[in-house]
């Protein structure tokens, strides 16, 4: 589809994704739509845990917010996760440059409750980790290009910083900075109002970086590849429904005795709400997979806002 050479910005407001385009017989319709660059409402996703752009646990190729080719955006997230033993508390922001490239930043919060007495840190014990996230899109437009089956590209890194030397850098003797690395493919396909994303990750990272980088004794140091996908179906304008999955390395595994520190996959089953253009909330259920005494599955609220 060939985009006018005079791109006019609409409103995401005006246009519905969960109806398809009318079709005619040149398909003049469709492309007078969808060719003046606007951004659909929830196209942008929310903020992951981590602060990019995407669903509550995997990045998109998406670029965060509704900023559009001729404009600056710029978001403020704050996601709470609630689990068997374990809470953790994410909050940030990431500005959007004319819809290509994303800078991001967060901050989290693991607080280990009444687990912090079991292992003598005490009472509700927090580690604390600090995100710097650059994403920029290679090519394709998941909106705009609806004919074609080429899907909108992206990559990302994050530079990942533990605050933790207690634990993490003491007890455990890891890393407490490294980097990830990952690609991000998307496609909308406003006909069936379905939006499709995988992204492969090379990372380091133990519990998203929570339990520091690398295996203990400086072993099992090198980049893994890990699979993130993600799937939602737009109900309606302002509300869609889904699901993602997420692998994780298993670098720590019987490291301490037992199998206490065996790492999962984690996935969830997400509601996205967009009440207006500059508010969306997030509903889910998290299973994130064994973390230090069992398996912790729980509830995930999450409210962005943006411009």
């Amino acid at each position: 589809m060939e985009p006018s050479s005079t791109p006019q910005e609409v409103p995401a407001q005006e246009i519905q994704p969960q109806v398809a385009p009318p079709s005619s017989d040149d398909g003049s319709r469709e492309r007078g739509l969808l060719s003046n660059g606007g951004r659909l409402l929830l196209t942008g996703g929310v903020s992951t845990i981590e602060g990019a752009g995407g669903g509550g646990l995997v990045p998109w190729a998406l670029i965060g917010g509704y900023g559009t080719r001729n404009e600056l955006g710029a978001s403020a997230f704050f996601t709470g996760v609630d689990t068997r033993d374990f809470t953790l508390a994410s909050y940030g922001g990431a500005i959007n440059f004319r819809n290509r490239v994303e800078l991001s930043i967060a901050h989290q919060n693991f607080n280990l409750r009444e687990v912090g007495n079991a292992l003598a840190l005490g009472n509700r014990y927090t580690i604390s980790q600090t995100i710097l996230g650059a994403k920029v899109r290679l090519f394709g437009d998941a909106v705009l290009e609806q004919d074609s089956l080429i899907p909108q590209v992206a990559v990302g890194v994050q530079y990942k910083i533990n605050d933790d030397k207690t634990v993490v850098g003491g007890a455990l003797g890891l890393d407490r900075e490294d980097f990830d690395f990952y690609a991000s493919a998307t496609k909308i396909i406003l006909s069936k109002s379905l939006l499709l994303n995988a992204t492969v990750r090379l990372t380091r990272a133990n519990q998203y970086g929570i339990l520091g980088f690398g295996g203990l004794g400086g072993k099992d140091r090198d980049y893994k590849p890990q699979f993130e996908g993600s799937a939602a179906y737009l109900i309606s304008r302002k509300l869609a429904v889904g699901g993602e999955f997420r692998t994780k390395s298993n670098r720590l595994e019987g490291a301490l005795g037992g199998t206490s520190f065996r790492e999962e996959d984690a996935w969830d089953a997400f509601v996205a709400y967009a009440p207006t253009r500059n508010i969306s909330v997030t509903l889910a259920y998290a299973r994130l997979g064994q973390i230090a005494l069992r398996r912790q599955d729980g509830a995930y609220a999450s409210l962005q806002v943006g411009f």
